[in-house]
Order: structure tokens, then C-alpha cells, then sequence
């Protein structure tokens, strides 16, 4: 297997030196931009496998940066670095299309297990049916693209995915830790609502504006997208 590819936008030299280096230890081939504007430059004109990008950085911030390349349709997986780690600044970076967002400070293992789940999950372990169909919503895994009676619904690279797992497991009450632990891969912290959060962004743009609803909370138990016609 060839070497992967990871563009690091950091703007601090000596956590952009400790981190490429513990990266390329690991075999990974590393690019360096130190400000959003390079970074832009560099994610659109090479193809990298992964983006490790700070939130806090000159000209263009990681969230600007981040939105721009999912409305060009990069779909490189997208982790966020940043000292700000309240509900609100997670909810922000993953809006903006963001995978997963590391708080810093941060030990370069947990990092690395980050980079290696994110680049397993894009790489497609396991083969999958190109189209998900619940009711009048679909969901095509190859085209990225999800639809309501005909109807496009444009979706966050977070909330794709989220849609996807409560498709695969369509009827099945799913809990947060299990959503977490899945979509996040991380170990869920009773102490944030972002996955209700994120539930409830879902519900929006898949049901608001249908009679038939197909996204349901079991309360005290986590949620189901289920066909309530099919009961």
C-alpha cells in the first residue's frame, strides 16, 4: 500500500515540527502550510488523503478553510485542532464539514488514532450498497448525495454520516454511546448534547417538511429511523 498523504495547517512552527515529524515516523508523507491562505492554495491544488487543520489560524480561520473545500466538493477527510473545545465550537467545526476535532492540548497517540481511524473509514474497509433506501429517502454512498421524495437535501460531511448509520441500522434504537463511540470515535461525555444536537439538525433538513416522519427519539434509550407505517 502506498504511503498516505496528510496536508497539517498549524500556524504554531514547533507544533507543526512535533507533529509532522511523530507523522512521518508513523510513514506518513506530511505537507505544512502556517497560514489559511496557503493551506486553500495546497488542499485544492494536491490531493491528500487527510487535513489536520487549527482552528485559530492567520488570513482565512480552519472553519472558513474547512467550508470552503466541502462547497468545492473535496471530501478529504477533515480533523480540527483547537484550545477551544466548549459544545458551541464543536457544533461550529463539524457545520463547517469537519470529521473530528481534537482539543488541544492533546498526547500525539490519541492524534494518531484519530488519523487512523478517519483514513480507514474513507478508505472504505468493507464493501457497501451504493444506494440506501428508508421509505421516500435515499442515500447514495458513491455521489454523496441524499434525497427525500425526489427532493436533494444537502448535508454536512457529520451529518452524511450520521444519516448513513441510523440507515444501516433502520428499525434499530441506536444509544448516544453507541453513536459516539461510531460516528465521532470518541467515548461519549454525558456532560455534551452535540450528538442531540446534531440529531436535531438531521430531523430539520430530513422531516421537517414531510408529513411522514422517520427520524424518532426513544426516550432514555437513544434513536431509530424507522418507516412508522411499516409497525
Amino acid at each position: 500500500m502506498s504511503q498516505q498523504r496528510i496536508l497539517l495547517v498549524e500556524d504554531e512552527p514547533k507544533v507543526a515540527e512535533f507533529l509532522k515529524k511523530g507523522l512521518e515516523e508513523n510513514d506518513f508523507f506530511v505537507d505544512v502550510a502556517f497560514d489559511g491562505h496557503i493551506g486553500r492554495k495546497m488542499a485544492l491544488g494536491k490531493r491528500h488523503n487527510l487535513v489536520i487543520l487549527d482552528v485559530n489560524l492567520p488570513y482565512m480561520n480552519g472553519y472558513e478553510l474547512c467550508k470552503e473545500l466541502r462547497e468545492k466538493n473535496v471530501d478529504v477527510p477533515v480533523l480540527m485542532l483547537t484550545a477551544l473545545g466548549t459544545t458551541d465550537d464543536k457544533v461550529t467545526g463539524f457545520e463547517a464539514g469537519a470529521d473530528d476535532y481534537l482539543i488541544k492540548p492533546f498526547e500525539f497517540m490519541e492524534l494518531l488514532m484519530r488519523v487512523k481511524s478517519l483514513l480507514k473509514r474513507s478508505s472504505g474497509g468493507q464493501p457497501v450498497t451504493d444506494v440506501l433506501k428508508v421509505a421516500d429517502l435515499e442515500l447514495n454512498l458513491d455521489k454523496k448525495t441524499v434525497k427525500r421524495a425526489g427532493k436533494k437535501i444537502d448535508l454536512t460531511a457529520k451529518e452524511f454520516a450520521l444519516l448513513e448509520y441510523l440507515m444501516r441500522n433502520k428499525g434499530k434504537v441506536v444509544s448516544r454511546v453507541e453513536i459516539a463511540e461510531k460516528i465521532w470515535d470518541v467515548t461519549f461525555d454525558t456532560g455534551t448534547n452535540v450528538i442531540d444536537v446534531y440529531v436535531n439538525f438531521l430531523r430539520k433538513k430530513v422531516d421537517k417538511e414531510f408529513d411522514k416522519k422517520l427520524i424518532h427519539t426513544q426516550i432514555g434509550m437513544g434513536y431509530v429511523l424507522k418507516d412508522d407505517t411499516e409497525e
